[in-house]
């Protein structure tokens, strides 16, 4: 446990944690996002749609929503929040309605019929919270048995709830009107990650059947329901109103580009400075925002929390852990797999390499789609970038559109992994090429090593590493040799490897024939290509990095000075032959 100046034991870091009760009641650190629950109750629409990319906080402040509408409201949960500054809405609002809340994170299955299963189990769930509406002396029989159609279990798995497709597709709607009947109050609806079972089924060919249900589904909860308050969904797309929402009278959409609410979902500045400041972490502010800020909601800048509470986790264990990707982690990046297959198709080369290097390309973005047609075209694969956060704006969007710009350095290692491996894919199909290559490299023929590795530095995509402050930018071409030679059989290789006194970028031991090859290579900042391969030979040598290749039994060893820029490389080498 770490404490600060005061010995103080600080607060646990809420990892993985969207309850808003059990933060609040356990004792967690909690960025306070309750003004969202101020500006909502404000000006609400009666149905509500927040849609934010994965890891933004959505489910968290859904469970914020639940807490302070529901009946049975625990009033200390909110002592202190900035809510609690809005006494009369607090009055009118808190724990003054039935909610129904249900989640689809986890309805996403391999075929429609488990899917349909998970969902009747979701909404089945959420009717037993409601027991008591057996027991009401404001329900008729018949209204009860609407009711236990709701939470009938199948008799050899008592895990599953049993609904057939007309008592499913209206289930919502049903127990939003037992409730009001039972309360004499109208119902709030809140659907937490609504598009998941669209995802899921347009990735396993149930589409139409799951797009069906989530429709008929939607219309009877939310269309003409004459027991609806006001109803929350939140997701990460906004899914065309033909699709689903076919009827819905102007549902009030609130996206990644509206300037309310901009501030609710990640966190700002601010916000991030306060928890570092408070868990003792102010210097790693910069390594913070580099890697984690760069999103932009509205009018407002804002970091991934779950990056940045990970992060700090991991902090309070080890000071001096580096940041890493814990975002992409969290899904699937298909869609970045999809978009670097455009290269050629609509989109150029020259895009990916602007985007790559931290500046910015202007598109079109469309905000409704629908997931079957998410891969169609390059213009569709662009929005799904924006909508689900691997891209974000810079500016305001004018006549041209939108000035789109990858947000920080966790996001771009996602794009230059992918494009990293479709190299890969490409230069382990051309073993001529390959051949070709290494047969240079291990005879000392620099003149056709330069020549063939410059053509596949013109196959690729180059990344201009501008988009840090500290450029490393040898490390996309040190990538680009580990890609090519990987494929090598009978070549031990060895990337960043201890040797003599200091480390060797690339060490290769050619087991069948004794020879070794030493590889540093650097980027020719001002062009100067001789000098930068000078420079590294004379590194090979000063720290003695032939010593481990000799200890190893390579009576000849190849030094290779490889020096780079844009599409070009030069290559000096030594040879040592061993008595």
């Amino acid at each position: 446990m770490w404490a600060d100046a005061d010995h103080t034991e600080k607060k646990k870091l809420p990892v993985g944690i969207e309850s808003f009760e059990k933060i609040r009641r356990e004792g967690f650190y909690y960025v306070d996002k309750t003004a969202m629950l101020r500006d909502l109750l404000r000006q609400w629409g009666e149905v509500n749609l927040f849609t934010r990319p994965r890891r933004f906080g959505k489910s968290l402040n859904m469970s914020m929503l639940k807490a302070f509408l529901e009946l049975g409201c625990d009033r200390t949960l909110f002592e202190g929040l900035e809510i609690s500054k809005e006494t009369a809405l607090c009055e009118k609002y808190m724990g003054q309605f039935p909610v129904i809340s249900i989640s689809l994170k986890g309805t996403g299955a391999s075929d429609f019929e488990t899917a349909r299963a998970l969902m009747c189990s979701v909404i089945g769930n959420e009717a037993l919270r409601f027991l008591f509406l057996l027991d009401s002396d404001r329900l008729s029989e018949q209204e009860k048995e609407m009711y236990r159609k709701l939470v009938r279990v199948v008799p050899e798995s008592p895990d599953n709830f049993e609904m057939s497709d007309d008592v499913l597709m209206r289930s919502i709607r049903t127990l939003s009107e037992l409730l009001q009947k039972h309360f004499e109050k109208k119902t709030i609806i809140l659907i937490d990650e609504y598009d998941v079972p669209l995802a899921k089924a347009n990735e396993e060919g149930y589409y139409e059947q799951m797009m069906l249900l989530i429709r008929n589904l939607f219309e009877q909860a939310l269309k003409t329901n004459d027991s609806l308050y006001f109803a929350v969904l939140t997701g990460c797309l906004r899914v065309a109103k033909e699709s689903i929402f076919t009827g819905l009278n102007n549902p009030k959409i609130l996206s990644i580009t509206t300037v309310r609410f901009d501030e609710y979902f990640g966190f700002t500045d601010a916000e991030v400075r306060e928890m570092l400041k408070y868990y003792g972490l102010e210097d790693r502010y910069d390594t913070v925002k580099e890697w984690y800020d760069g999103y932009r909601f509205g009018n407002v800048d804002v970091y991934c929390p779950w990056d940045v509470i990970s992060y700090v986790d991991d902090l309070t264990d080890d000071p001096d852990i580096p940041p890493k990707d814990y975002w992409s982690n969290t899904s699937s990046n298909d869609v970045v797999r999809h978009f670097i297959e455009k290269i050629g198709d609509g989109l150029t080369k020259s895009e990916i390499e602007m985007l790559a290097a931290g500046e910015t390309v202007t598109r079109e973005i469309h905000e409704e789609l629908t997931y079957n047609r998410l891969y169609d075209s390059i213009d569709n694969i662009w929005s799904v970038l924006f909508m689900t956060g691997y891209l974000t704006q810079r500016g305001k969007p004018d006549g041209n559109g939108i000035r789109l710009t990858i947000p920080n350095r966790e996001i771009r290692k996602i794009f230059t992994g992918q494009i990293m491996e479709m190299f890969k894919a490409q230069a382990g199909r051309d073993g001529a090429a390959l051949n070709a290559f290494c047969n240079a490299l291990k005879s000392g023929n620099v003149e056709e090593a330069e020549r063939l590795f410059e053509s596949y530095l013109g196959r690729t995509v180059s990344i201009r590493d501008t988009f840090v402050r500290k450029p490393t930018k040898e490390n996309f071409y040190h990538g680009i040799l580990l890609g090519i030679l990987g494929f090598k059989d009978g070549w031990f290789i060895r990337s960043n490897q201890e040797a003599g006194d200091g480390y060797a970028d690339i060490l290769i031991k050619i087991e069948s024939e004794d020879i070794g090859i030493i590889m540093e290579v650097k980027y020719a900042e001002d062009g100067d290509y001789d000098s930068v391969c000078r420079r590294e030979l004379e590194q090979i040598r000063k720290k003695d990095y032939t010593a481990a290749l000799e200890e190893e039994g390579c009576r000849i060893i190849y030094s290779y000075g490889v020096a780079c820029r844009r599409k070009k490389c030069r290559i000096m080498v030594e040879m040592t032959e061993m008595g």
